[in-house]
């Protein structure tokens, strides 16, 4: 029920301030943490806003660059144009992938709901990986019951994944509505990238899970370089220092813009304890800065 409201929630068209950004580096990268930085937005509705969404992020790795921060970019491909013409979505994603390829950067493409997977798989491997190679790579999800297959042929590519559970409302027809079978494909997917995959990312904040992948990649001779953990700003960041403390790499993926109100309710229905460490986070900010 919880769930469920949140992400009706998620889909109002309501709007609010959320900052964060390029300025939240320093302290990440201080830490030894790297970032992946986040336009909040998506469906953009003409090709203005498309082509708005692109220069945001074109002046984003530009501003990485020129701070010399250990970040690179995700964004979606509803917010580049997909659903006005599949066209402009592709030259929008040439102009960021091309900076970033120059700037010895990383565009990592969002996974959104279970109606653009096809599509936003395709024309990762028809386009953008044999175009740009490893400075793109995708997101794929454990509660789509595609998934499984879909890592294969993504380490087959020797495309760059990261995994993550997912946080659409989805139906059982194609995503498992059981968290026990949502976090058992989770690991049977994590356990595959990390023998086969190239630096996988994997996206969790389920100490349980994260418990799993170190004793497997320990037990299977897998090199701390050869993955890394992501997890998001302001969600436990005591366990992202402990991980970094052990010699593991770790992203955080910074959120930033003013549409931060849909993203902030998909992941508390993905996981509504988020909340305590997003609150925390907010209070211990005030905190310091008062």
């Amino acid at each position: 029920m919880l769930r469920t409201g949140l992400l009706w929630l998620s889909e109002q068209p309501r709007v609010f301030r959320f900052i964060a950004g390029v300025a939240a580096l320093t302290d990440l990268n201080a830490a030894g943490i790297t970032a992946s930085l986040d336009v909040l937005g998506e469906s953009v509705h003409n090709a203005a806003e498309a082509h708005a969404a692109r220069d945001t992020y074109l002046e984003t790795l530009d501003r990485i660059k020129a701070a010399r921060a250990d970040a690179n970019v995700s964004l979606k491909l509803t917010q580049m144009g997909l659903d006005i013409a599949e066209r402009l979505c592709i030259e929008n994603l040439r102009a960021i992938s091309a900076k970033a390829q120059a700037h010895g950067s990383f565009v990592r493409i969002d996974m959104e709901q279970s109606e653009y997977a096809e599509r936003t798989l395709q024309l990762f491997k028809r386009t953008l990986h044999p175009e740009f190679g490893n400075t793109v790579g995708v997101v794929l999800q454990s509660y789509l019951r595609r998934t499984e297959q879909d890592v294969e042929q993504m380490i087959a590519l020797g495309a760059r994944v990261r995994l993550c559970k997912g946080a659409y409302q989805e139906p059982a027809t194609v995503a498992f509505p059981d968290k026990r079978d949502v976090d058992a494909t989770y690991v049977r997917c994590m356990e595959r990238l990390l023998l086969r995959g190239t630096y996988p990312g994997l996206a969790t904040h389920d100490a349980r899970i994260i418990e799993h992948a170190r004793t497997f990649a320990r037990d299977k001779g897998i090199p701390p370089a050869r993955f890394e953990f992501q997890m998001l700003y302001g969600v436990r960041r005591d366990l992202q220092l402990a991980l970094r403390r052990q010699g593991f790499n770790v992203r955080v993926y910074v959120p930033f813009g003013t549409q931060w109100y849909p993203y902030l309710m998909r992941r508390l229905a993905e996981r509504p304890a988020n909340l305590a460490f997003l609150l925390g986070n907010v209070l211990r900010e005030s905190l310091r800065r008062s």
